[in-house]
């Protein structure tokens, strides 16, 4: 029921507009009424019709197929041929016939890729006691607990700057620092070669400051602490300059990452937190970590996974003069065994535990960082 009010114009408005919807809402639902059954019945027959078709029910698995064809092809047998060569020594091209289709036009002969000899787990076995694959192990280890920490620590603070409301010219400092992810491997891995060479520009500028000589690619431990060169090794400095190398082309990728992170976080929870009295550091330690967690745990299970695929960097190093026995990593020891001594069962043994080490790995992360969250 209306009100009166002062206005005399308003309320015979009011007035006339329910009269209209006390009018009009009988004929509406009237009409409702008459039209369900026959729009019904015209939805009922469109699904009939459509269950009658003759690809009905297929169409939605042909249009599945060019992907379960891909995946087949390119995603699954890799995986599992190579699961099998890990149970095989590799003999030689093999050229038997497995598979042969003689039907009129239609001729078709599949033949043997290579010639195997069943060798069960010889090839796991062998990996306990291969001096080369430890050292491989070792090298990518050093290179994970080391590299990785610092690359996203590095990432994380970059993000935070470039986040802040008092940092200027960001688009600048954002395309520069994530550059080097641009860069080519090649040419980013020889530029730092010529880096770090005894007579390059990095030892030049240490001695400009009167800091010695450090030997980045020899490896030398003169400038190790005593009770450091029997647990370093000659390989430190090696493995240092890998690290370096490693993280300046992909700390910006992690710190765009982060960045996208940072700037999904709420604001009204750093304006709660202000309200609170909460000091930059209470923010950053209660709103910003438990925010970003999920961004965090993506980058680090990346990262790792990255650190265990290392292959271009630590191959042009050690080819520019570096120790292979100091930047030896996995792939390039699986990459030696597979493609330049063709013992392709064992290289395969090695990729199924490097696998392994990463799936592991990974699922730790997960269950340390949320699954649920991730």
């Amino acid at each position: 029921m209306s009100t009166s009010s002062s206005n005399p114009v308003r309320d015979k408005l009011t007035a006339v507009r329910e009269w209209a919807g006390q009018a009009v809402a009988p004929i509406w639902r009237a009409f409702i009424d008459a039209v369900r059954p026959a729009r019904q019945a015209q939805i009922r027959a469109t699904r009939s019709v459509g269950a009658r078709l003759p690809f009905s029910v297929s169409a939605p698995y042909l249009f599945l197929a060019p992907f379960f064809v891909l995946f087949s092809s390119f995603l699954a047998f890799p995986i599992l041929y190579t699961l099998y060569l890990s149970f095989h020594t590799y003999q030689g091209i093999g050229n038997a016939t497995l598979f042969w289709i003689n039907v009129g036009p239609i001729q078709f002969e599949l033949t043997r890729i290579a010639q195997l000899e069943y060798v069960g787990l010889q090839n796991y076995q062998r990996l306990l006691g291969d001096a080369l694959f430890q050292n491989a192990l070792a090298n990518t280890t050093f290179i994970l607990l080391v590299q990785v920490p610092l690359m996203i620590v590095l990432g994380l603070a970059l993000a935070l700057a470039l986040n802040a409301s008092w940092m200027r010219f960001k688009g600048l400092f954002r395309t520069t620092i994530a550059l080097p992810v641009a860069a080519n491997l090649v040419a980013y891995a020889t530029v730092f070669l010529l880096l770090l060479q005894d007579n390059g520009l990095v030892n030049t500028v240490f001695q400009m400051l009167g800091l010695p000589t450090v030997p980045w690619l020899s490896g030398g431990t003169e400038l190790i602490p005593g009770p450091l060169k029997s647990v370093l090794g000659t390989g430190f400095w090696p493995r240092i300059s890998l690290v370096g190398a490693v993280t300046w082309r992909w700390t910006g990728y992690n710190m765009i990452i982060l960045l996208a992170g940072l700037q999904s976080v709420p604001q009204q929870l750093y304006e709660a937190a202000e309200i609170d009295g909460a000091s930059r550091w209470e923010k950053f330690r209660y709103v910003t970590l438990p925010q970003l967690r999920p961004v965090l745990l993506f980058v680090v299970v990346t990262s790792t996974i990255g650190t265990f695929r290392l292959f271009s960097e630590p191959l042009i190093i050690s080819e520019g003069g570096a120790s292979l026995s100091a930047t030896r990593t996995l792939v390039v020891y699986i990459y030696n065994i597979a493609f330049q001594q063709f013992q392709l069962g064992y290289a395969s043994a090695m990729t199924v535990v490097l696998v392994g080490i990463v799936a592991v790995l990974s699922i730790v992360q997960l269950r340390i960082g949320g699954e649920s969250d991730a």
